[in-house]
């Protein structure tokens, strides 16, 4: 995936603010769609759709902030900046907290805000191809029979196969083929690729 397959979602009940935006992020040539409430968005975005939420604090209906909850709610993590009038203290101190990536004040900054969406859409790309790696991982992890999850976890704590096999009650030559497998299943073709795979996703265990 990449930035031009990303969309800029805008939620502004004000048209000359949506209008305005539009405009300078379009002059970057970014896909961008809009609407005038958080409950239009919300009829209209699925979480598999990439990119970032730019979004107004106060708007009739559903605030900035609910619409945040509700979208880590229903499990939609793109990056979601919000553009606040000054006073918005409190609000900002509770998106922040919600996880927005971040809040800028109205009236902002063309390149900062060009620069801060730029950096939210990186954001997004990255999350999704860790998301991507990490469900490959889990469908590996699930291939592996009960025995080669033992072994696994025996490999990952650093004992040899000698020790794993007198720790299982089994051969050492049962034990390499144990390994040899879960190593076929899990697409590594060294102990290190094994290792950094564990260590990055997670204990085979958990």
């Amino acid at each position: 995936m990449s930035h031009s397959e990303q969309t800029v979602f805008i939620v502004d009940d004000e048209s000359s603010v949506r209008d305005s935006l539009r405009w300078l992020l379009e002059s970057i040539r970014l896909r961008i769609e809009t609407f005038d409430s958080a409950e239009s968005f919300l009829s209209n975005y699925t979480p598999d759709r990439s990119g970032c939420l730019i979004l107004d604090v106060r708007m009739p209906g559903i605030s900035g902030p609910e619409l945040l909850d509700q979208m880590n709610h229903i499990g939609a993590p793109i990056p979601i900046i919000f553009l606040s009038a000054h006073g918005d203290v409190p609000l900002t101190v509770r998106a922040m907290k919600g996880g927005a990536f971040d809040f800028l004040q109205k009236p902002y900054n063309n390149q900062e805000f060009l620069d801060r969406v730029r950096q939210a859409l990186a954001l997004d790309l990255s999350r999704r191809s860790q998301r991507k790696l990490l469900d490959k991982y889990s469908t590996r992890l699930a291939m592996l029979t009960l025995r080669e999850r033992q072994i696994l976890d025996l490999v990952v704590d650093g004992q040899s196969n000698k020790l794993i096999a007198r720790e299982l009650g089994i051969s050492y030559k049962t034990v390499e083929a144990h390994r040899s497998r879960l190593m076929r299943k899990m697409g590594v073709a060294s102990f290190n690729e094994l290792l950094r795979q564990v260590l990055t996703h997670g204990e085979s265990r958990t």
